[in-house]
């Protein structure tokens, strides 16, 4: 039997077929929602489970709410089902997943133990208690319910799954793509490949990253998996450009390769740039990429638009009215204070593929933006100009393809 320890984030989902739909899952917060619903799932969720077998028509209802976001209505289905058919063991590993990818392990943990009550087949419950061991940091008791599952069931593809995402999470990145390896054997899916790249992408091995990338979009088989693969091809080829790991770059470059908006500060010295300062970088940046705008268009009263449209040489335009700017500068201080006028004009600006949505402060884990001035979390921010022209010229950066002058 093999031993786990010679076998990481939630996040690599395991999927059997389900009828594929078109429709992205909904959401309040429009594209921004779907992508952070896109992330949930993909990147907290180790090894859905859908299927269409006939016997498998109850989970029709869960799974359609689970593909449109609606996590509370898939969970109140699934506890229906699980009500009528406690014997349905993919009832309980896909109201597993969802669990778990809402981060309520403990809950996950009493699941599955709950579900080895109901089910025949002790390795798939044993996985689950795994699972949900390893996302709670109890290691060796999560290892030693997998080994008990692969005693059982040797060749089950989801105790291999488990046990290289064990090990990612371990710090043993050879020994998990050992186990993926031996997982995507017995039983090829999206999900392990996409484990894969995440593996290879955090150890720098960016070639092999956008290989494993580029696998897992052919394989995939729900909307959500080829969105998240493509995704993270552009990260991959977006963190390639510093020729780092990951963990090594400072929170501006990593916010770069997430997101492809282009920051314009780095950490730099205390107490930090002013607001004028961080104008005046974007300003250069605009000069050395031969950016010129028709109008400055401020979605918040900050009065300090002023100096940028002085700077630029342009009009400010708080309200554009039905003239909108051929090349518009959507501007506020925090996307927060754009309110809705900031969401619709950025929206209008993204769509039209003309000018640039600039917010002055941002928190990194907030929607994205096309360029931030100062992110949060840079403890003494100061200009950047090499990341920030590196990042703005990025074939996979969100300017890309903008017109801008």
């Amino acid at each position: 039997m093999p031993r786990w320890s010679d076998a990481g984030q939630p996040g690599e989902s395991y999927t059997r077929p389900v009828a594929p739909t078109d429709r992205p899952p909904a959401s309040a917060s429009g594209a921004a929602g779907i992508a952070r619903y896109i992330r949930r799932v993909i990147r907290t969720s180790q090894f859905r489970l859908f299927a269409t077998e006939p016997g498998e028509r109850v989970l029709a209802r869960p799974r359609h709410l689970l593909q449109e976001g609606r996590l509370a209505d898939a969970e109140r289905a699934y506890l229906g089902v699980l009500q009528e058919r406690p014997d349905l063991a993919l009832a309980w590993g896909e109201y597993f997943q969802l669990l778990r990818s809402e981060r309520r392990f403990e809950e996950a943990l009493a699941l599955a133990g709950r579900a080895a009550r109901h089910v025949e087949d002790g390795a798939f419950t044993d996985a689950l208690t795994g699972a949900a061991l390893v996302e709670l940091g109890r290691y060796r008791e999560g290892l030693a319910a997998l080994e008990r599952a692969a005693g059982r069931a040797p060749d089950l593809a989801l105790v291999w799954h488990e046990a290289g995402y064990a090990a990612y999470r371990l710090g043993e990145p050879a020994r998990a793509l050992a186990a993926l390896d031996r997982a995507f054997a017995l039983e090829p899916h999206s999900g392990t490949l996409h484990l894969r790249g995440r593996i290879l992408q955090d150890a720098g091995r960016f070639l092999a990253a956008e290989v494993a990338f580029t696998a897992a979009l052919e394989a995939a088989e729900l909307p959500v998996q080829q969105a998240e693969a493509e995704r993270q091809l552009g990260v991959t080829r977006r963190l390639a450009s510093f020729g780092m790991r990951p963990a090594a770059l400072g929170l501006h470059r990593r916010w770069f390769a997430e997101t492809a908006g282009t920051p314009l500060c780095g950490p730099g010295r205390m107490p930090g740039a002013d607001e004028a300062t961080v104008l005046r970088a974007f300003v250069a940046l605009a000069g050395e990429l031969g950016w010129s705008f028709t109008a400055v268009l401020p979605a918040d009263e900050w009065p300090g638009w002023q100096l940028l449209a002085d700077l630029l040489d342009v009009p400010l335009v708080p309200d554009p009215g039905e003239d909108w700017p051929g090349v518009p500068l959507v501007a506020c201080h925090r996307v927060s204070t754009g309110g809705a006028r900031w969401l619709d004009w950025a929206d209008r600006v993204a769509r039209g593929r003309s000018g640039l949505a600039l917010a002055l402060d941002h928190d990194p884990a907030a929607d994205p933006v096309d360029v931030a001035g100062r992110l949060d979390g840079l403890g003494g921010p100061w200009p950047d100009p090499a990341t920030a022209l590196q990042a703005a010229r990025h074939p996979e950066g969100r300017l890309w393809g903008r017109r801008l002058r």
